[in-house]
């Protein structure tokens, strides 16, 4: 198996060529709990999606700040990642929505929307893993 790592640009790419993603956060009582995301990465490799301000996930997050995401699956090669995750405002949020409707182009009419909220991950762990037979492998961020 092939072992070797994956730096800031190629995470933001390989991000952006996806544009989805699964987040996982825990529940009030610890259980998990997943959702389909739309997903984009800045220019510093954090991941940022929308949500509603009262889905789960956002109620989750605000309490249980540490979320993981999987994003890839297509070709069978996935981003594995883990972060904390926070809603973010001000010079942030603009910051952070530049690359998220670059991805999305219906991000801007959902962020007037003030019912819908910016998420940011900043990532302490990530590993792309490439399950197809002729590279078989993965690949840990460099954070």
């Amino acid at each position: 198996m092939k072992q070797s790592t994956v730096d800031r640009e190629e995470l933001v790419e390989f991000v952006r060529a996806c544009g989805f993603g699964v987040v996982a956060t825990r529940a009030p009582d610890g259980s998990p709990q997943a959702a389909l995301v739309g997903v984009a990465a800045t220019d510093r490799g954090e991941i940022v999606f929308d949500t509603m301000s009262g889905s789960r996930k956002c109620r989750n997050l605000q309490a249980f700040p540490r979320v993981a995401l999987v994003i890839g699956w297509d070709d069978a090669v996935t981003l594995q990642c883990e972060g904390d995750a926070e809603i973010v405002s001000g010079t942030e949020r603009d910051r952070c929505m530049r690359p998220y409707v670059a991805q999305h182009p219906d991000g801007v009419e959902r962020a007037e929307d003030p019912d819908i909220v910016l998420v940011r991950v900043r990532l302490a762990w990530g590993r792309v893993s490439d399950f197809r037979p002729s590279s078989f492998g993965t690949r840990d961020l460099v954070l």
